[in-house]
């Protein structure tokens, strides 16, 4: 079978060891659309349920413990014919590179998805490649995060070293701002994510839009496929609520974006795979905020397949194989995605979808949230939705209409939180 293209016909897929499966609500899109090019043998710490019509077959693991993890991976490797690594779980991208080092699968070297991982080593790789990005200063305590603050000026970002979907992040202003913004960034836990002597850091405030890139990249070369508009709120958090791609943004053909995107990925040796790489763009010019060696979360590789026709997940499992990726945009569409939150933390009573209420693009309007549900806002929860809509069209300002009043179009009805 030839290395770079993916077999036809009679042949038997090939496989995928995907490593860990995630939040079916947020990525089971992910492997229906793979699962029509690739078998996948899921390496997981829990028995597959919903995952069982997509995959070949499982092995149930610690996925934190690389011995036992190197150890299966070997045996299905042994009977099958796998072709590449898998996964989409922030906790688990430096795991995976490490076991596609072992098998002699395509992929980046370790190292550089750790760099990808630890927000501190990539500032200082890019501050080595004289990139331009914010000042980022990583503390031990309290008392170093208000030197930090006041060495960058206020307002300053503070925020958790070695998380991602902005949890543990926020605004302060003040000293005092800075101790209790510290405190909660310490806090910010995640399953699998590595601690730090200097955990948390103290980052000058950007100003300007947020957009993110999913990308793949192969033999060094990157390939943007999606770019989405990020909306943020909870303030003084950085809580996401919102993205919107557009098939044919403009930013996707801006120079000095791709230049920065470009010089970033070599300076950190990111070769091979696929990447979500987060920018503001400042009145200075772009600036990286965060680059992680995966797919984005929050539905934005499905929203780039809604507006372009073509699924960055399908391409970045063909680039985890070794397969040449389809990259190339069909359609030039606008989605958007809205997630809901509550104004307070609550318990929710029901979550109504109005469908009466819906317009002419709305795509999928879920509930994510069942009666009973604890929903809180951060710091004591971070990502704690009770729905999200999806809007598809080829008018963006139609779109955009549509989504105005997200809350009007799935309901919450709450009662106050237990004391």
């Amino acid at each position: 079978m030839d290395a770079t293209t993916p077999p036809t016909g009679d042949t038997p897929a090939p496989v995928l060891l995907l490593i860990g499966s995630g939040d079916r609500r947020y990525r089971e899109y992910i492997l229906a659309a793979i699962t029509r090019d690739f078998r996948l043998w899921l390496l997981d710490a829990y028995e597959p349920t919903w995952q069982l019509p997509y995959i070949e077959g499982a092995t149930v693991l610690n996925t934190k413990d690389v011995h036992a993890l190197h150890e299966a991976a070997g045996h299905v490797a042994a009977a099958l014919p796998v072709v590449g690594v898998f996964t989409y779980d922030e906790s688990l991208v430096h795991a995976a590179a490490q076991l596609a080092q072992t098998l002699g699968l395509p992929g980046s070297p370790p190292r550089a998805v750790q760099a990808c991982r630890d927000k501190a080593a990539t500032r200082a790789i890019l501050n080595e490649a004289e990139i331009p990005q914010p000042a980022s200063i990583p503390v031990a305590d309290a008392d170093e995060a208000t030197t930090a603050a006041e060495t960058i000026g206020y307002p300053v970002v503070v925020k958790a070293r070695g998380l991602a979907g902005s949890m543990g992040v926020l605004r302060a202003d003040t000293p005092a701002g800075v101790r209790e913004a510290y405190a909660v960034a310490a806090a910010a836990t995640y399953a699998g994510v590595p601690r730090y002597e200097a955990d948390v850091l103290i980052e000058e405030l950007l100003t300007g839009e947020e957009i993110s890139i999913d990308a793949v990249i192969t033999e060094g070369v990157c390939t943007p496929m999606v770019l989405a508009r990020k909306q943020v709120g909870c303030n003084p958090y950085f809580e996401e609520i919102g993205h919107t791609v557009h098939g044919a943004d403009p930013l996707m053909e801006d120079p000095e974006l791709l230049d920065q995107l470009n010089r970033i990925h070599k300076a950190i040796g990111y070769v091979h795979g696929a990447t979500h790489t987060e920018f503001k763009l400042t009145p200075h010019g772009p600036r990286l905020i965060e680059i992680n060696a995966r797919l984005g979360g929050d539905f934005i590789p499905y929203l780039g397949a809604l507006a372009t026709g073509t699924d960055p997940a399908v391409a970045a499992a063909h680039v985890a194989a070794g397969f040449a990726p389809d990259t190339a945009p069909r359609t030039s569409h606008t989605a958007a995605i809205r997630f809901l939150y509550p104004a307070q933390d609550c318990i929710a009573a029901t979550v109504t979808v109005r469908t009466d209420r819906l317009g002419p693009t709305i795509h999928r309007a879920v509930a994510t949230a069942d009666p009973g549900t604890a929903l809180a806002l951060p710091p004591r929860a971070y990502l704690n939705r009770y729905g999200y809509v999806i809007a598809v069209g080829e008018d963006p300002e139609q779109v955009t209409a549509d989504l105005a009043d997200p809350s009007a179009l799935i309901e919450l009805r709450a009662q106050p939180p237990a004391s």
